[in-house]
């Protein structure tokens, strides 16, 4: 990895693994629900590291999507006492979206900015 824009994106990566397969007994529980909010934050955290990296807008929203669906599939299905959830996958696919919005959206503000 010569290319110095994909440090943020693989430790964003090893942390989102982290919090998404640590064993159920291990993971802190809060009011209800607010796990959706974790993993919307999660997965604007991976598409805004994914787009700094200079991965297409369209290549970051699919490996997202299947990143998204895999993960929820083996949730339900490994012995780490979690489970999947489609409402989690659409708390990540809103985080996909948002992450994508904000940046397209600073660079659109960047672009209109001009040079000092």
């Amino acid at each position: 990895m010569k290319n110095n824009r994909y440090w943020p994106l693989a430790i964003a990566v090893v942390i989102a693994l982290i919090m998404l397969f640590s064993p159920g007994s291990t993971v802190p529980s809060g009011p209800e629900n607010s796990d959706k909010v974790t993993h919307t934050l999660m997965f604007v955290v991976l598409a805004m590291t994914s787009l700094h990296a200079r991965i297409p807008w369209w290549l970051t929203a699919l490996w997202l999507i299947a990143f998204a669906a895999v993960s929820e599939v083996l949730q339900g299905v490994l012995p780490i006492s979690r489970s999947g959830s489609v409402w989690d996958g659409a708390a990540d696919l809103v985080g996909i979206a948002i992450g994508i919005g904000i940046v397209s959206l600073l660079a659109r503000r960047r672009a209109r900015t001009p040079a000092s």
